[in-house]
């Protein structure tokens, strides 16, 4: 299973990045050392969506709080980039894709990321690693 991430991501030029307690979804929990990851930098933060795929270096799971009845889980990771982005992905390029019976890969990613805005981890469908991958 391959992976993505939406985040605020400050140097788009760093080679080895981390990431802090991130939100998971989608079975985001599951990622671990190895996997392949897709890099998207948040337009929330002033990013423009898909600018990198990498490989995750490390994954660890954050701690549940113990007060908290209901929580999103959580998990940190390194992820080591190994190749930049040729053409824009981001909310705009997405946006159109809003039938979300239509099975196409683009629309799984407008639903995982755009149709609850907030930075995040998701487990993506083999096809839709297969479309992100042409964009590289």
């Amino acid at each position: 299973m391959a992976f993505a991430i939406k985040a605020e991501i400050r140097d788009l030029d760093a080679e080895n990045l981390s990431f802090t307690a991130q939100k998971t979804m989608y079975g985001g929990k599951h990622i671990a050392e190895g996997d392949i990851i897709f890099l998207f930098a948040s337009e929330n933060e002033g990013g423009q969506g898909l600018f990198a795929r990498g490989i995750v270096t490390s994954a660890k799971a954050v701690a549940k709080k113990q007060d908290t009845l209901r929580q999103t889980p959580r998990v940190s990771i390194a992820v080591r980039r190994i190749a930049l982005a040729r053409r824009p992905l981001g909310r705009r390029e997405l946006k159109r894709l809003s039938n979300w019976q239509d099975g196409h890969p683009g629309t799984e990613l407008n639903f995982k990321f755009y149709r609850q805005a907030t930075n995040k981890i998701i487990g993506i469908t083999d096809e839709a690693a297969v479309f992100l991958s042409q964009f590289f």
